[in-house]
């Protein structure tokens, strides 16, 4: 089995990789790594499926929920913590869990993966129901924690979605729609934190972003829903207020602070010339997004 998997072969263009120069090994890495974006390209049908099923179920109350071992399941626990920063969403909308557990973060838990039961418990214990989304992501195909994950999904009515860097992967078979990135053989081989890892990288920034957008986090290409946590932060709502009002440094400074940071809420305050209350309102009337707000008539 593992021998047909395209993940765990080893290349002959890389045979001889421990005699050669740093630069050269470079090159090649960086050359190998330039077929990833050709690779997801032609799963983008399947990740724009899996994007519409996120926000079908997110519309009527429902969480995403990443699922994974090691590398994978680390990128999983990565996307859903960049979440509430930059979507300002609540911890509980985006979640993951990682086999082994938050020690599997830091430190190899590898054995963690091969529990078929311990996603079960895993995801039981976040009340995993039929209004979620479940994403297995799995570098293999087969990661038994992933496919049990999968399988306990289905049996509670949640939507799945299966991400792998092999073809006719045997964790698709447990999924409503199945992502496979033929990523192909890794330059150190097996090594699937290489081009897997940065495939499911690409993946899982357009799962969660594309649904973001569709829910109306957006503005134009504008993170107008992000929570101010940083003085980098701070500034960036200040400097977005800008360009969507005109407005000069003071003023947005002046009217974010009125707005209680809130980016939407300003830019309504200032470009509907209303005071906070009534730009909250009007946002309320046009479910959050701020276009239908600002384009809604007075």
């Amino acid at each position: 089995m593992w021998s047909q998997l395209r993940t765990e072969e080893a290349s002959e263009g890389y045979s001889n990789l421990d005699i050669r120069s740093v630069p050269e090994i470079i090159a090649l890495m960086n050359d190998a790594d330039k077929g990833v974006a050709v690779a997801v390209e032609k799963t983008t049908a399947e990740i724009a499926a899996a994007v519409e099923l996120i926000v079908m179920k997110m519309q009527t109350g429902g969480r995403l929920i990443y699922a994974g071992a090691g590398t994978s399941g680390r990128l999983g626990v990565l996307d859903a913590a960049e979440c509430p920063p930059t979507f300002n969403t609540s911890p509980e909308l985006v979640q993951a869990v990682l086999a082994g557990g938050r020690q599997a973060m830091f430190e190899a838990v590898e054995n963690a993966e091969d529990d078929t039961s311990l996603a079960e418990r895993d995801l039981a214990a976040l009340h995993l129901n039929g209004q979620d989304v479940l994403v297995g992501i799995t570098a293999s195909g087969r990661t038994p924690y992933v496919m049990g994950g999968l399988r306990y999904a289905r049996s509670v009515g949640a939507g799945t979605v299966a991400l792998s860097c092999n073809v006719n992967a045997q964790v698709s078979a447990y999924a409503d729609v199945a992502i496979e990135v033929d990523t192909g053989p890794e330059v150190l081989m097996g090594s699937t934190r290489l081009k897997a890892g940065t495939a499911e990288k690409m993946v899982l920034n357009m799962l969660s972003t594309a649904t973001m957008i569709r829910l109306g986090k957006v503005y134009q290409n504008l993170m107008v829903d992000l929570r101010a946590t940083n003085y980098k932060l701070v500034e960036r709502s200040k400097r977005i207020h800008m360009m969507v009002t005109g407005s000069t440094y003071e003023e947005a400074s002046r009217v974010l602070q009125e707005a209680g940071g809130s980016l939407k809420t300003s830019i309504l305050m200032t470009q509907r010339n209303v005071d906070k209350d009534t730009a909250v309102k009007m946002l309320e009337d046009a479910q959050y997004f701020l276009r239908r707000a600002l384009e809604a008539n007075p």
